[in-house]
C-alpha cells in the first residue's frame, strides 16, 4: 500500500465535516448529554506551545491552524477542547543531560519502567546515551512483512538497524513450520546485524482475530469469554493464548482488547471486546493480560482511548467521537485506568477521533491525548504503542511520515507499520529529518529508547532460535485447559 500524499498539518476539513456527520448520525441513538467544556483550544494550545521548544518547527506540530467543524447532534461545540492536563514540556538538552547540574536544564528523570534493578537502569541510561541517533530512531519501527520469507527491503532494513521489531498476520503463516522459519531467519539476520533483540510481534486475541494457521485449535472470542464473567476462564484463555505466541517465538501480543463493547452498529469491535460493561472489560481484560506476564510475552492493551462506540472501522476511515472527558471517564477509559493501576506495560492507541479533547488530531497524533491525558491524567509511563499507521485513517488523511513524527513528537514510543517494507523505511527517513531538525528532542527520543529496551530486557530478549512445536501439543493443551469451563474445543 502506497501512502496518498496528504497534508502535512490536518486532516482536510471536508473529510473531517463527512467523518463528524458520518459519526453524528450513526451514533445519535446513543448520543450522551454532556456538559459545554470550560477551555478553548485556543487556551490549551497556548499552553502546549508556551511549554514546547522554541525551534519553528515544532511549533508548527504543537499549535497547528484549526480547521472549521460542524457541531455534532447531542454534544457540544466541536469547536471547544475538553480541559485536560497540558503535555509535560519537553526541553531539548545534549546527550550528557542525565548529569546535568544546570538549573537552566535540570537531571533528566528516565521513564518509571518497573522490574529493573538499580545497576540495570543506570546501565540502560548509559546505553542509549552511547547509542547512534539512527540506531536508537530503529527501536521505534515495527514493521511488517511481505511473503513467508524475508526479501532484500527486510533485510535491508535489519541490516542497517532500521527496525526494531516486526509484525506478522496470516499472509506470513502458511504453515506452523514456515512461521516459525521465518521469526528464526529474523533473528539470524539481526544476529548478524550485532542489533539489539527484536520485538516479534502478532495480533492473537482468540475468535475471529488469530493470525496462526488453520490447523491450530482457535480459542474463544473475548466476547464469549465476557458471557461466562469468569475471572478464572479468562486467565486460562489468556495464558493459552501467551503459549502458543510463545511456542512460535513470538515475544509480543497485541492483546487484549479493553474497548467497551457499548455500540451494537460497531463495525470492527464486537466481541473483540469482554462486553458493555466497563468493570467487567477491566476484570477479565486485566485477568488476560496477567497471564501474558506471567508467561513471558509481553501485553499491548488496545484500543486506548476506546474504539467500542465509533460508528465506522479505522482500517477503512477515521471515526469521530464526540463524547466528552466525563463520559469518556465512566465508560470508554475506565478498563485502561484500571490496567494502568495493576501494571500494564504497553498501550496502542487508536486512530480515532476525539474532537471534545482535541479538534485537529485523531488519538494517535494527539499531544492532548496521548502526552496530557494518558501520561498526565493517567500517569502512564510505560510503552505506548501506534495502531498502524498504514491503515485508511490514517494514510487517507495525512502523510505517512508526518503522521510518525506526529506520534512520536505527541510522547508515542513504538512506530507500527505493517504494510509493505519500503513505507517502513519512508518513515524512518521522516523520523531522522525529524531528530537533525529538533522536531523530536533527542531527550524526546532517549526515552522512548530507555522504553524500549527496558521492557526487552526485563523480557529477556534474545534472538536464540526456536524450535517447530508440535501441532498435537498444542491443540491439546488447548483442550485440556479449557475443558474445566466446560468450553474445551
Amino acid at each position: 500500500m502506497r501512502s496518498k500524499r496528504k497534508s502535512p498539518s490536518r486532516l482536510r476539513p471536508g473529510r473531517l465535516a463527512a467523518c463528524l456527520l458520518l459519526s453524528a448520525a450513526a451514533t445519535l441513538p446513543l448520543a450522551y448529554a454532556s456538559s459545554r467544556p470550560s477551555d478553548s483550544p485556543d487556551a490549551l494550545t497556548a499552553a502546549v506551545t508556551a511549554l514546547a521548544p522554541a525551534s519553528a518547527a515544532v511549533a508548527a506540530f504543537t499549535a497547528p491552524a484549526k480547521p472549521a467543524l460542524p457541531s455534532a447532534a447531542g454534544a457540544a461545540s466541536a469547536s471547544s477542547a475538553e480541559s485536560i492536563p497540558a503535555p509535560v514540556a519537553d526541553t531539548s538538552a545534549p546527550a550528557s543531560y542525565a548529569n546535568s547540574v544546570s538549573p537552566a536544564v535540570p537531571a533528566h528523570v528516565w521513564p518509571r519502567i518497573s522490574g529493573l534493578s538499580e545497576p540495570q537502569r543506570k546501565q540502560l541510561a548509559d546505553q542509549v546515551l552511547r547509542m547512534a541517533p539512527e540506531e536508537k530512531i530503529g527501536q521505534l519501527l515495527v514493521a511488517g512483512i511481505d511473503g513467508s520469507a524475508p526479501d532484500q527491503a527486510v533485510a535491508r532494513l535489519i541490516e542497517h538497524r532500521q527496525a526494531g521489531g516486526f509484525i506478522l498476520f496470516r499472509r506470513n503463516m502458511e504453515t506452523i513450520s514456515s512461521t516459525v522459519s521465518l521469526l528464526n531467519e529474523l533473528k539470524k539476520l539481526n544476529r548478524q546485524a550485532g542489533g539489539q533483540p527484536l520485538f516479534l510481534g502478532v495480533d492473537e486475541e482468540g475468535g475471529r482475530v488469530t493470525r496462526f494457521p488453520a490447523s491450530m485449535t482457535r480459542l474463544p472470542a473475548s466476547g464469549a469469554v465476557g458471557q461466562s464473567g469468569d475471572v478464572d476462564y479468562a486467565r486460562a484463555v489468556g495464558k493459552q493464548l501467551a503459549e502458543r505466541v510463545k511456542a512460535f517465538g513470538f515475544n509480543v501480543n497485541f492483546a487484549p482488547v479493553l474497548d467497551v463493547n457499548s455500540n451494537p452498529d460497531n463495525p470492527v469491535i464486537g466481541d473483540r471486546s469482554f462486553g458493555g460493561s466497563p468493570e467487567l472489560v477491566a476484570k477479565l481484560g486485566i485477568a488476560e493480560l496477567k497471564a501474558h506476564q506471567e508467561a513471558g510475552i509481553l501485553g499491548v492493551v488496545k484500543h486506548f482511548p476506546g474504539h467500542g462506540d465509533t460508528a465506522v472501522d479505522s482500517h477503512k476511515q477515521l471515526p469521530v467521537l464526540t463524547h466528552d472527558l466525563s463520559r469518556l471517564s465512566k465508560i470508554e477509559l475506565a478498563p485502561f485506568e484500571a490496567a494502568i493501576e495493576k501494571g500494564t506495560e504497553a498501550v496502542m492507541v487508536a486512530h480515532i477521533l476525539l474532537p471534545k479533547l482535541d479538534p485537529d488530531w485523531p488519538a494517535s497524533l494527539s499531544s492532548s491525548i496521548i502526552g496530557g491525558l494518558l501520561r498526565g491524567k493517567l500517569e502512564f509511563d510505560g510503552l505506548v504503542v501506534s495502531d498502524d499507521m498504514t491503515m485508511g485513517a490514517i494514510t487517507d488523511n495525512y502523510d505517512l511520515g508526518d503522521a510518525a513524527v506526529r506520534f512520536v513528537a505527541a510522547g508515542g514510543d513504538l512506530v507500527l507499520v505493517c504494510h509493505d517494507p519500503q513505507q517502513a523505511k519512508l518513515v524512518f527517513a521522516a523520523l531522522q529529518k525529524a531528530v537533525q531538525d529538533g522536531t523530536v528532542s533527542t531527550r524526546r527520543l532517549n526515552d522512548s529508547v530507555y522504553r524500549i529496551l527496558a521492557l526487552k530486557l526485563r523480557y529477556k530478549l534474545d534472538d536464540a532460535p526456536t524450535a517447530v512445536p508440535s501441532l498435537k501439543r498444542l491443540n491439546g493443551q488447548v483442550e485440556a485447559a479449557l475443558a474445566p469451563f466446560g468450553t474445551a474445543p
